[in-house]
């Protein structure tokens, strides 16, 4: 091929209907086809935008037809027809002289959708910025592409120990078969391993939790490979504790100290709000379980006529309120609250909430994965004073650490 058949003078960029083509996309081949056309499209308008910014700053010469050039991408091999100018002065930015690799399109859209945009938006977003339309069915199957690495993720061996397991749940609308939207809890894990490091063990559905939906997880995470939890902190879930225990018999359970609070002054007259958590205080924030016991007791003495309900809140659940009494105190900060997964809550919640409802289970699972695989990026770095931490487990949990810690 000469020099001048590169040359298109008349048609710097081919136009294409993705709209059109997406309706007979079917098949995995039919969409690798596809998002390659697509890929190859929105690179060449950015690359007929940069030469016009080009020639415009420039303002002494003009376009000059393109050239071809081949690089790698996720998509495969693409073709590119490289714009030019007439004084030769253009250097592409987008695809710099001399390379050969380019990241895909696929992952630029899931990385919008993991922030949050609807299909509406990322589409609007994509015809603004490189000037192709894609249709919601076209960009839905980029996105379902994420599905296999979701399944893998839930169905990967776990550690054999964690030291500690957070455990809680989130409430959002999802829509059922019926058509209307129902709310539907999202329990989350999240372990910390004994490097200190957070990793998000599962996610889970439920309309109705109990010890048989909790069997059922502390069962899969036993099959995956999970042989010890040390502590589980949990937010006072349903039929939590007798499910964990009938799976793994020595766990400690540590119910969340802060939401009980939340509990009880929801429940206590703005008039004695202030007296009364002057009083809780010095149970929490006991020295000793003995001490804690104590002021329990004066705190029953004192509120039981007026506030019977909060009081033996307190009373009835004591055991798992007042575990973290028989640990150190770099052991209890972390366990007497569930903040640690309370941090990832509003986290997600910042990408969910723009959401009224979610169209399925499905699509639920598809945004909070996508969003925790940001997330985690910050989790490779272990949990403040682990050091000491792990070395006060060690002496408390000396027997069952010592096959795990060298």
């Amino acid at each position: 091929m000469s020099k001048a058949d590169d040359i298109n003078q008349d048609n710097l960029i081919e136009e294409i209907d993705f709209k059109e083509l997406s309706k007979n996309c079917k098949t995995e081949k039919d969409l690798a086809s596809l998002t390659k056309q697509f890929m190859k499209n929105m690179i060449e308008n950015m690359l007929k935008g940069e030469l016009e910014e080009h020639i415009e700053i420039e303002g002494n010469t003009s376009k000059n037809g393109t050239y071809k050039k081949s690089v790698r991408s996720n998509s495969g091999k693409l073709d590119l027809n490289i714009p030019r100018d007439r004084n030769s002065s253009y250097k592409p930015q987008i695809i710099p002289k001399g390379r050969t690799t380019i990241s895909g399109i696929d992952d630029k859209i899931i990385s919008m959708y993991a922030r949050g945009m609807s299909l509406r938006d990322i589409e609007k977003q994509v015809r603004e910025m490189y000037a192709v339309e894609m249709s919601d069915s076209l960009l839905s199957r980029i996105i379902e592409k994420i599905t296999p690495e979701i399944n893998d993720w839930q169905n990967r061996t776990l550690e054999p120990i964690y030291p500690i397991v957070y455990m809680d749940a989130m409430v959002f609308k999802i829509r059922d078969d019926t058509g209307f939207y129902r709310n539907k809890a999202l329990h989350f894990a999240i372990g910390i391993n004994l490097d200190g490091k957070k990793e998000l063990l599962g996610m889970w559905i439920t309309n109705n939790e109990g010890a048989k939906f909790w069997l059922s997880i502390a069962t899969e995470l036993k099959n995956r490979g999970v042989e010890d939890i040390l502590i589980a902190s949990v937010d006072g879930l349903k039929g939590f504790s007798e499910a964990i225990n009938s799976v793994f018999p020595h766990t400690v359970i540590q119910r969340c100290i802060i939401h009980q609070i939340r509990y009880s002054m929801k429940y206590v007259g703005s008039k004695y709000q202030k007296e009364f958590m002057a009083d809780l205080k010095r149970v929490y924030k006991a020295p000793t379980k003995k001490a804690a016991e104590e002021a329990l007791s004066e705190l029953e003495q004192k509120w039981k006529e007026r506030y019977p309900m909060v009081v033996n809140s307190w009373i009835n659940n004591w055991d798992e309120l007042s575990a973290y009494f028989e640990y150190s105190e770099p052991i209890r900060r972390i366990i007497y609250t569930t903040n640690t997964i309370e941090g990832f809550n509003r986290q997600i919640r910042k990408i969910t909430k723009t959401k009224g409802g979610f169209n399925s289970d499905e699509s639920l699972i598809k945004l909070v994965f996508l969003a925790y695989r940001d997330i985690s990026v910050k989790w490779q770095k272990a949990i403040s004073n682990w050091a000491e931490i792990i070395s006060q487990f060690s002496i408390a949990f000396k027997d069952r650490l010592s096959g795990y810690i060298r």
